[in-house]
């Protein structure tokens, strides 16, 4: 079935054949290949990483998103309909290699949108973030519209990726689609070199009985998500009727916001003698250039972004799957 859309553009309202999956062994990716599988069945699934430290149970295989031609090579061996591209060097990695950060996300992103456009691929979904916004864009409440100059690579190259991917969709009528994350909290799979890891990293310390030091100051707020809302948020906004989304590649989310001291007090109900101590270093200065709240009534209106976990709710979740995988049984 399909629709046309408020540009006159025609859409496919259901997704059908081949999904890839570009950084699928990363945080996001892992949890994300697994929810595809079960939706749309483990056969038309394709992981793609440059290695995969635990297979998924689909089709797999090794792709380098900074060389042309090997996605050219992987796009013409397989029949792809729709591609979640979240292949990315993240903010404090990227400041220690900026070289790379651009080559993976900015080059990387043009190459899987040109190889898109060659394969005939329908839709193509690339996660932004809050990276993108920078010293001079307000603090609290920031709607998608506002004022975006990062200060650091991965912003840049993020920033770059939205505006490319607006281009295509309004050149080329290439779907591209993308949602800026804020920090995503989880447990299946170590985080990747985020600013907001510290939130992951506390919760496991105080899991494990140890005390933690924190890379941030414990009145920084920021944005954040946990991950069974952000793999629904992407997915739903990929299975989404285009011909309702105003915006592209832009649309803000996030579940709830706090900060390093009010994670560490919500720690304490589980575990009383928890305790931090807060060392802030380079990636104080990246939190200081993002907003603490976002408005994502952009996302809400358009495609139903409904966030299902409030902080206090992903901490108790977090701890009781944390425990569990800590325990003699969860070991076996």
């Amino acid at each position: 079935m399909v629709r046309k859309g408020h540009t006159g553009f025609v859409f496919k309202v259901a997704l059908m054949g081949k999904i890839l999956v570009t950084g699928a062994a990363g945080q996001i990716g892992t949890e994300l290949v697994e929810r595809l599988c079960s939706r749309y069945g483990r056969e038309n699934i394709i992981a793609t990483d440059l290695k995969f430290p635990h297979v998924p149970e689909c089709e797999h295989g090794q792709m380098d998103v900074t060389s042309r031609d090997s996605v050219d090579e992987f796009f013409r061996e397989h029949s792809i309909d729709s591609v979640y591209h979240l292949a990315a060097v993240l903010s404090a990695r990227g400041e220690e290699n900026p070289g790379r950060a651009f080559d993976v996300n900015a080059n990387g992103t043009k190459n899987v949108l040109d190889a898109s456009l060659r394969s005939g691929v329908k839709r193509v979904l690339i996660p932004s973030t809050i990276g993108v916004f920078g010293p001079q864009t307000p603090k609290r409440k920031v709607p998608v519209e506002t004022v975006t100059r990062p200060v650091t690579m991965y912003g840049i190259t993020k920033i770059f990726c939205e505006l490319l991917g607006e281009y295509y969709f309004r050149k080329y009528r290439l779907d591209v689609r993308g949602l800026r994350l804020p920090g995503i909290i989880s447990y299946k799979s170590p985080p990747g070199g985020g600013t907001t890891d510290y939130s992951i990293e506390m919760i496991v310390s105080a899991v494990k009985g140890k005390s933690y030091t924190c890379f941030l100051r414990s009145d920084t707020r920021l944005p954040m998500m946990y991950i069974p809302d952000a793999i629904e948020s992407i997915i739903k906004l990929s299975e989404a009727d285009g011909g309702k989304l105003i915006h592209r590649t832009d649309f803000n989310v996030s579940a709830f916001d706090f900060t390093p001291g009010e994670l560490e007090t919500e720690l304490r109900k589980y575990f009383s003698g928890f305790s931090v101590e807060y060392r802030p270093d380079e990636r104080q200065k990246i939190a200081e250039t993002w907003p603490s709240t976002l408005d994502c009534r952009a996302a809400v209106d358009e495609w139903g972004f409904s966030p299902r976990f409030d902080m206090s709710r992903m901490v108790e979740d977090m701890v009781r799957n944390l425990s569990d995988q800590s325990s003699p049984a969860g070991k076996r």
